[in-house]
């Protein structure tokens, strides 16, 4: 059964595709953009019930991110990035929720979780500086997960290193307004964040580690399946579902443009078995990417609401092709641009804005093909992961 916000994002679809271009001169959503999406309740859908959210299958939130970025890539990102948020939040001190969502079960949350910043600890929580790049939708709001370092009390990271996720309202960070000049995803207004002393109390952090292993939801009470998912399969979801329905939306406008297109030579590109070859392969590519990033988020569902254990092999399993569906969504994407002919390189060619969209996409951290496939080369073997090849399984 189609989701509710899903039936809302459709009905929508022509005023996001229609704001687009406005998205990506602002180098931000737009107010109206951002109205759109409220409305949808897409940020809304892995949120706890009691804030207002659906608590919904990561099935159907995966598939509103694909729906949106269909029409609009950077729309479509914002919501794959910062509508996993509300997820984490679920897992921590419920007084978090509280804090965020009491007044308004619209507020949004950016991140990055890069530990860009040193948290030295202070009475009860941490005293925090630093600069983090690529804070998705940050001037829409109002708080922002960060990762950080925690500092042994000299000004240095605690050895070994101990990565903290912690959580801070908009007064205590500063957006850097120039730091967002891209060729891809320009829509997006992912600023700098900088923070100089902000205080965090503890129960405003969690353990990277609490998270990954879902200690954190069991500690705090988060009994919905949802919320036990690993945070190695969660966090990448939207992003890869915003990178595939971005190629998603290129072939549709590709497939729109070459109807009635006719080349140079007089043939009309209908009678061009070389375009549609290309055409159809992509079409196949990249709808085996949706149906596969799915499968793999939805897997993990019902093994855990059995009550079944999800080990290494399995999470590093899903890992390896949510890369892979990325990855050969964008090749496909790449093959039908360059059979576009010259006009796709316009900028009033939607077209070029999905190609560079795409390959924007690619380079986020989780979508780094080496570590994914060795990690799971070891796995698939029963071998031990490296630290630096377990970091996101």
């Amino acid at each position: 059964m189609t989701h509710e916000v899903l039936r809302r994002i459709e009905e929508s679809a022509p005023k996001l595709a229609a704001l687009a271009d406005e998205n990506e001169r602002l180098g931000k959503l737009s107010e109206d953009t951002v109205a759109l999406l409220r409305s949808a309740g897409v940020l809304r859908l892995l949120q706890p019930a009691k804030h207002g959210g659906y608590v919904a299958h990561p099935r159907d939130f995966a598939e509103a991110v694909m729906a949106v970025a269909r029409h609009d890539g950077a729309a479509g990102w914002v919501c794959g990035v910062t509508g996993v948020h509300p997820w984490e939040v679920a897992q921590m001190d419920p007084r978090v929720g509280d804090e965020i969502w009491g007044g308004n079960p619209d507020t949004w949350i950016a991140s990055p979780y890069m530990p860009g910043g040193i948290a030295e600890p202070s009475g009860d929580g941490y005293v925090l500086n630093g600069r983090w790049p690529f804070s998705s939708g940050s001037d829409h709001c109002e708080w922002d997960f960060l990762g950080a370092l925690a500092g042994d009390g000299g000004g240095n990271p605690v050895n070994p290193p101990e990565v903290l996720h912690v959580i801070l309202p908009r007064a205590d960070y500063e957006l850097v307004e120039d730091s967002w000049d891209v060729m891809g995803l320009c829509g997006t207004g992912s600023k700098d964040v900088v923070v100089q002393g902000a205080f965090i109390p503890s129960y405003r952090t969690v353990g990277q580690g609490d998270v990954m292993e879902g200690q954190a939801a069991e500690r705090n009470g988060a009994t919905e399946t949802l919320y036990k998912l690993p945070f190695s399969a969660m966090f990448p979801l939207g992003i890869t579902a915003a990178v595939v329905g971005i190629c998603e939306g290129g072939l549709a406008a590709h497939v729109a443009q070459q109807r009635d297109r006719v080349a140079v030579t007089g043939v009309q590109i209908r009678d061009d078995p070389y375009v549609l070859y290309s055409t159809g392969e992509a079409a196949a590519e990249i709808e085996a990417s949706r149906i596969q990033l799915i499968e793999g988020i939805s897997r993990l569902y019902d093994l855990i609401d059995a009550g079944k254990p999800v080990g290494v092999e399995e999470r590093s399993n899903v890992r390896r092709n949510q890369v892979r569906c990325a990855w050969r969504a964008v090749h496909a994407l790449d093959e039908i641009f360059a059979r576009s002919g010259g006009n796709a390189i316009r900028r009033n060619n939607p077209l070029q804005r999905y190609w560079r969209d795409a390959h924007a996409g690619l380079q986020h951290m989780i979508h780094v093909p080496g570590t994914a496939y060795h990690g799971n080369a070891l796995a698939q073997m029963g071998l031990d992961l490296p630290p630096q090849l377990a970091v996101l399984v």
